[in-house]
């Protein structure tokens, strides 16, 4: 929580979470005021519910009940430009991309934070169940209190800049302090449930949403063996360790292990079988939110929203300490300016993949995901599973 009383913008989103914190930082003495963001209106009809127009009711209400003033900002172009791109081209490539990390960092604490300040706002506030704490060398993003309902996996990508404008006034409490606050003041959404789906798209079907823009295409399902057990309608469809949509009839249940999207085959195994496990991935592109620890680095580590923490010891992979050496040659010898040799190293260690290893095998690790690094309790570093 923030001691001084500022000018904040709160992301009202039409929940309970957000409600709350509104009504935290408002009784601190705070300048309160509230915005809602309007990305995704579902304008082709897909199956599912993208009830946007509910969720901007229930802010209203909220606002009014608060008696903060409100105000909606569109942003369904930028959205449907970065988010639902990103999406279509992460599925088309055969990977299983996270919007809602994209979606933090572009849209709430990219485009919302920058209307804020444009605004005069001093600080924007969102309902997420994580914290921020800040020492002489910066801001750092720590778990919620309520390990349950923890959201600062979806905050990975965020960096300093965003930090330090950036309030999570419900991080300190529990979800059930958060509705029972809620009931108590008699919030007119306090009984509301939380929302599921894909980031301000809601319930809609993630088939019938690719299938906009990636048209079906059937193929084979094979077991690890390479027998045929059946058809598909396209591997774009698909995440591994998938089990839901997948009804090959005996032998089951079946989970994807692998999908080869240039022959459009998608392989899958019984729940019992060690194909859907590995100890071992591969990571790149590193996004360190304070300090840039150095490698070999022993930590824990989330490969998806609510998992266990798991043991991870990260190191370079040792094809890619070759290549960076083979640069460094090759930059010293030719005749390239320090200019264009730096700016290889540099490309070079952007892509650079590394090793994690954890100490136990993990269930469905699928490239496109976010591995989130943590030390104790703060997030400290986002990489990308390839």
């Amino acid at each position: 929580m923030t001691s001084k009383k500022q000018k904040i913008l709160v992301g009202l989103s039409g929940g309970v979470d957000s409600a709350v914190a509104a009504y935290l930082l408002k009784k601190q003495g705070h300048q309160v005021s509230a915005g809602f963001m309007k990305n995704f209106s579902n304008k082709v009809n897909l199956k599912g519910s993208c009830p946007w127009k509910e969720d901007k009711l229930e802010a209203y209400r909220v606002a009014t009940f608060l008696k903060i003033p409100i105000q909606t900002f569109d942003f369904e172009k930028e959205y449907k430009d970065i988010v639902v791109k990103y999406l279509f081209d992460s599925y088309q490539k055969g990977l299983t991309p996270n919007p809602d990390i994209l979606c933090n960092n572009e849209i709430k604490f990219k485009l919302f934070l920058d209307k804020a300040m444009a605004l005069g706002f001093d600080q924007i506030a969102t309902g997420h169940y994580a914290q921020i704490r800040k020492d002489k060398n910066g801001f750092h993003l720590l778990r919620g209190k309520d390990t349950n309902k923890d959201q600062s996996y979806f905050l990975a990508g965020l960096n300093q800049k965003q930090l330090a404008k950036s309030l999570f006034p419900i991080g300190e409490i529990t979800k059930p302090e958060v509705r029972k606050l809620a009931q108590k003041i008699k919030l007119p959404n306090a009984n509301r449930p939380d929302s599921q789906g894909i980031c301000f798209i809601g319930k809609v079907s993630l088939k019938d949403f690719l299938q906009q823009k990636i048209k079906p295409k059937k193929g084979n399902i094979v077991d690890t063996k390479g027998n045929v057990l059946g058809q598909h309608q396209g591997v774009f469809y698909y995440t591994i360790g998938q089990r839901k949509g997948i009804d090959l009839g005996q032998g089951g249940p079946w989970y994807v292990v692998k999908k080869d999207v240039q022959n459009n085959v998608l392989t899958v195994s019984n729940k019992d079988q060690a194909e859907l496990f590995t100890k071992q991935i591969k990571v790149k592109n590193w996004h360190w939110i304070n300090k840039k620890y150095q490698f070999p680095l022993s930590a824990i580590a989330q490969i998806r929203y609510r998992q266990e923490p798991q043991k991870v010891k990260i190191i370079i992979s040792s094809s890619e300490v070759e290549k960076s050496k083979k640069i460094i040659i090759s930059s010293s010898k030719s005749r390239v300016s320090s200019r264009d040799a730096s700016r290889n190293l540099v490309l070079d260690r952007l892509e650079q993949e590394y090793t994690a290893t954890f100490s136990k095998p993990q269930k469905g690790v699928a490239a496109g995901q976010i591995l989130a690094v943590y030390k104790k309790d703060e997030l400290v570093a986002s990489a990308i599973i390839i």
